[in-house]
């Protein structure tokens, strides 16, 4: 097995403490937002066997059968088909959706027809991949995630008592779900700014006023976006509180924003992110509403479920990732983690083995199909492979 080094990204939103607390480093004051661990082109993960860096990419590329094994290039093609990271939210997100296989297949090919560039600021599709995550919490994790049943949403706007979210109020009201949902979101999309500023604003004031953990966060977004439209959408959603161990999954066209905390995030290898609000970056409003599933859900909280080998798994219904946690207490006998599929392992807690190496809080390694692998010492990992 390879140990990784691996990339943190500086995104805006990330938080200045958590991941530098995780690896047991000193906060430099910058925000530090996705540790990646894979073979992504944006930020491949690089591994060391005897003649300096490389990227995993590069390695899998170069013999993909000896790394992934040839059930999963059967499966998934040449290619590592999940990304894992740890993500750390000091702020919150965007509100976003992701696009189902056929949609981004179709998104791409006509992007790429069109001659739109991959780096093009209005671009949408980055590749013709679903992107499927999961996030599972390290730390009181606070999210929104899928609609509310319209009759929620109105009451929660309606307890404001702001004049301008009445309308949205009656809509919510007098639709089927389907309709008052997407009659809903069209409008905040495609309101006027400057009144959605306004409107914005009042919102705001009216939540910090009621105050509690629903409306406090909703006060939240506004400040850390005054004025966003994506204020008004989140609104529209379930709020969710996980705790350490609880995890959320986020299938295609599912409305989602990460507000706070820290957590090992795994998902289908893609880039392909619609955004609907509290980003400076482009909103294809048409392109967005043909994404959204517009009904109502429960978030659907999971949490693992245990095998008698100490595996914990978060069940999903993809196969381009697995996920599953291993809690070692002192003096456990080692765990046989070798597999026939390509395996990346996560530390976040204590001091484990795997193999010869030996893993802090935040380190990680790369196991090729086939290899032999176990786990022992007294701590947290993550393992991440597929299914096939």
């Amino acid at each position: 097995m390879d140990r990784l080094a691996n990339t943190v990204r500086p995104y805006a939103w990330g938080s200045t403490t958590l991941i530098p607390e995780l690896l047991g480093t000193a906060p430099t004051g910058e925000p530090l937002a996705e540790m990646w661990m894979g073979a992504h082109p944006g930020a491949p993960s690089r591994i060391d066997r005897g003649a300096g860096e490389t990227p995993l990419s590069d390695v899998i590329a170069a013999d993909p059968s000896a790394e992934l094994g040839d059930l999963a290039v059967a499966k998934f093609g040449p290619r590592l088909p999940f990304l894992l990271k740890v993500l750390a939210a000091g702020a919150p997100l965007s509100v976003q959706v992701h696009p189902n296989l056929a949609q981004a297949q179709r998104g791409y090919a006509a992007e790429e027809s069109a001659g739109v560039p991959l780096d093009a600021p209005h671009r949408n599709y980055k590749d013709a991949n679903h992107k499927p995550e999961l996030i599972c919490a390290l730390t009181t994790f606070e999210s929104m995630c899928g609609f509310r049943a319209p009759e929620e949403s109105a009451d929660l706007l309606a307890a404001l008592d702001v004049d301008s979210l009445k309308p949205y109020v009656d809509l919510l009201r007098a639709h089927p779900e389907e309709a008052a949902l997407r009659e809903v979101l069209t409008a905040v999309l495609t309101a006027d700014p400057h009144g959605m500023a306004v409107t914005v604003g009042e919102t705001a004031a009216a939540c910090a006023r009621l105050g509690g953990d629903t409306y406090n966060a909703y006060a939240s977004l506004a400040h850390h976006y005054p004025g966003d439209r994506g204020v008004l959408a989140a609104m529209l959603l379930n709020y969710v509180q996980l705790q350490p161990g609880e995890a959320l999954f986020l299938g295609a066209g599912i409305p989602h924003v990460y507000l706070s905390g820290l957590g090992v995030e795994i998902m289908a290898n893609s880039d392909n992110v619609l955004r609907c609000g509290l980003t400076p970056k482009h909103v294809d409003v048409p392109e967005l509403l043909n994404i959204v599933r517009f009904e109502a859900s429960d978030p659907g909280v999971l949490r693992p479920e245990a095998s008698a080998a100490g595996e914990e798994l978060y069940d999903t219904p993809i196969d381009e990732f697995r996920l599953s946690r291993y809690v070692r207490a002192r003096g456990a006998t080692a765990t046989d983690l070798t597999a026939r599929t390509p395996q990346i392992v996560l530390c976040t807690a204590g001091e484990l083995e795997l193999g010869d190496l030996r893993l802090a809080p935040g380190e990680s390694a790369f196991v090729r199909a086939g290899e032999k692998a176990e786990l022992s010492g007294t701590g947290t990992a993550f393992r991440a492979t597929v299914v096939a």
